[in-house]
C-alpha cells in the first residue's frame, strides 16, 4: 500500500454524499424548493403590483404616520433612489429575498440564543459551530445549497439565511446574559411566570442590543445577495455581477449603489418599528 493511495480528498466523501441526498430526498428539497419561491414570488408581486411612485407614496406616508417625518423622508429617498437609477424591479426581487431570509434567520437564531444564555452546556456545543460559519468564507455557503438546489433564488436564500444566523445568534445570547440579576429577581419575587419575565423584562432589557444583532443580519445577509449574483439569485446582485462580468462600471455602481439604499431603508424601518413597540410598551 503506498502513500498515494492513502490520498483523499474531502471533495471524493462529499459527492457520493450529495448524490444520496438527491437520489434519496428529492421530494423534501422540491418542496422546499416550491415553498420558498411561492413566498419570494408573493412578496414581489405585492410590491410590484402598484405604480412605483405609488408604492414610494404610501410606504413613505405609512412610515410618517407610525414613524415620523425624518424617517419618512429617508424612505422616500431611498425608494426614489432606487427607481431613478432604473433598479425598481431589482431591488424589489433584493428586499423580497432579504426580507424571507432575515425573518427566517431571526425565527431560528433568536429561540436557540435565548436558549444558549440560559444553559452554558448549549452555548459551549454552539460557540465552536458558530466560529467556524463566520471563519468559513461567504461563497463557501453557496457551493453545498448550489449542489442540492442547482442554481437560482432557492440556494441563494438558504445560503443567506445560513450566513445571516451566527451574528443575531451570538448577539441575542449576550443580550440576554447581560440582563441585570436584579431584574430577573424582581420578577420572580412578585410572582410572575416565565413568559411575563421573557417578555416584559428580559425582552426590553436586551433590545439594544438585539437591535445590533438584528443589523448585522441585515448588513450579512445584503453582502450574501451580492455573491448569491453569481448563481442567478436574481436582483441587484445579479445587476452587480453582470456589471463586473461585462466590464460595465456603470451598471456595477448603480447597483452597488442602490444597494446600500436597501440596506439603510431595510435597517431604519426595522429599527424605527422596534422602539416604536418599546415606547408603546412603556
Amino acid at each position: 500500500m503506498t502513500l498515494a493511495s492513502l490520498h483523499f480528498s474531502p471533495g471524493a466523501l462529499l459527492a457520493p454524499l450529495v448524490d444520496w441526498l438527491n437520489a434519496n430526498a428529492h421530494p423534501l428539497f422540491a418542496a422546499i424548493s416550491a415553498v420558498c419561491e411561492a413566498v419570494l414570488n408573493a412578496i414581489e408581486a405585492v410590491l410590484l403590483w402598484p405604480p412605483a411612485l405609488l408604492l414610494i407614496a404610501l410606504v413613505a406616508g405609512a412610515t410618517f404616520l407610525a414613524m415620523g417625518l425624518r424617517l419618512a423622508i429617508l424612505v422616500a429617498l431611498s425608494l426614489g433612489f432606487c427607481l431613478i437609477m432604473g433598479l425598481w424591479k431589482e431591488s424589489i426581487e433584493t428586499i423580497a429575498l432579504v426580507t424571507v431570509a432575515v425573518s427566517l434567520a431571526v425565527s431560528i437564531a433568536f429561540p436557540l440564543g435565548v436558549v444558549a444564555s440560559r444553559r452554558k452546556s448549549v452555548e459551549v456545543v454552539l460557540r465552536p459551530i458558530l466560529d467556524i460559519m463566520q471563519t468559513v468564507p461567504p461563497w463557501v455557503y453557496l457551493i453545498p445549497v448550489v449542489m442540492i438546489f442547482s442554481l437560482g433564488r432557492v440556494p441563494a436564500l438558504i445560503a443567506t439565511v445560513v450566513y445571516g444566523i451566527p451574528p443575531m445568534l451570538r448577539l441575542t445570547t449576550l443580550a440576554f446574559k447581560q440582563v441585570p440579576r436584579d431584574l430577573l429577581e424582581l420578577g420572580q419575587a412578585i410572582g410572575a411566570p416565565p413568559r411575563d419575565i421573557l417578555l416584559k423584562i428580559e425582552l426590553p432589557a436586551a433590545r439594544p442590543t438585539l437591535l445590533v444583532g438584528l443589523n448585522q443580519c441585515i448588513l450579512l445577509s445584503l453582502a450574501m445577495v451580492v455573491l448569491a449574483g453569481l448563481v442567478g439569485s436574481g436582483g441587484l446582485g445579479g445587476e452587480v455581477t453582470r456589471g463586473l462580468s461585462r466590464m460595465e462600471m456603470g451598471l456595477g455602481l448603480r447597483a452597488g449603489l442602490a444597494i446600500v439604499a436597501v440596506a439603510v431603508l431595510l435597517d431604519r424601518l426595522t429599527r424605527g418599528t422596534l422602539q416604536r413597540k418599546r415606547r408603546g410598551a412603556r
